[in-house]
């Protein structure tokens, strides 16, 4: 099974990816936490600039790992219905998820960004960067962000990603992935070393692309 060392090695090799083709206006905009290290690369290579879309993963009652759907910044909110459906989750469960949930991504914005404005995505390609997709919700989350923001193309970029992965994000006009494996477990299985990214991490890489 092929793998990448790390997220940097996952972030360089998308990078090469990306590079072969020409974008009008891209912005980097990365999936925190794990995205962020992976979009850094990506950035660096394609000369651009570096933000970040908070998503938050709904998670099924009891089974937070599950994801039900994801909620994100400006409302953005995707939800899986056949998961809900096969859990006989209740409207309630799933509202007091978005609320939970949405607090959430208001805090983690007001800490990533320091403050500072979300960047303008009129007219431009926004290059949505995470470090895999399992079920695919934050990475519909993220998209629709950019699209509500007014980004004429949304790339969804990734490392690793299942071969239909495309067919599940409608939010993106088009995906562009390294690996895409018949059977995909988990995304941290394609990695060697996929170890937790922190909050300062991120900050860091952020402030390092304003410096």
């Amino acid at each position: 099974m092929e793998r990448f060392t790390d997220r940097k090695d996952a972030g360089r090799r998308l990078a090469a990816r990306l590079a072969e083709r020409d974008w009008e206006g891209p912005i980097v905009l990365a999936l925190p936490r794990g995205g962020v290290p992976v979009a850094a690369e990506v950035a660096r290579a394609l000369g651009t600039e570096l933000d970040v879309l908070v998503v938050r993963k709904l998670g099924v009652p009891g089974h937070e790992e599950v994801a039900m759907g994801a909620i994100g910044e400006d409302g953005a909110t995707v939800l899986n219905d056949d998961v809900i459906g096969m859990g006989a989750i209740s409207a309630s469960a799933v509202v007091a998820a978005r609320e939970r949930e949405g607090g959430e991504v208001e805090r983690r914005v007001g800490l990533l960004r320091e403050g500072r404005p979300a960047p303008g995505l009129a007219g431009r390609t926004a290059i949505v960067v995470d470090d895999g997709i399992a079920t695919g919700a934050t990475a519909r989350a993220g998209c629709a962000i950019a699209r509500t923001r007014g980004a004429a193309h949304v790339i969804l970029a990734v490392p690793v990603a299942p071969p239909d992965a495309a067919a599940h994000v409608p939010e993106a006009d088009e995906l562009v992935c390294v690996l895409t494996p018949a059977s995909l477990m988990s995304v941290g299985m394609h990695y060697i070393d996929f170890a937790q990214v922190s909050d300062d991490e991120v900050v860091e890489q952020l402030r390092a692309f304003r410096a």
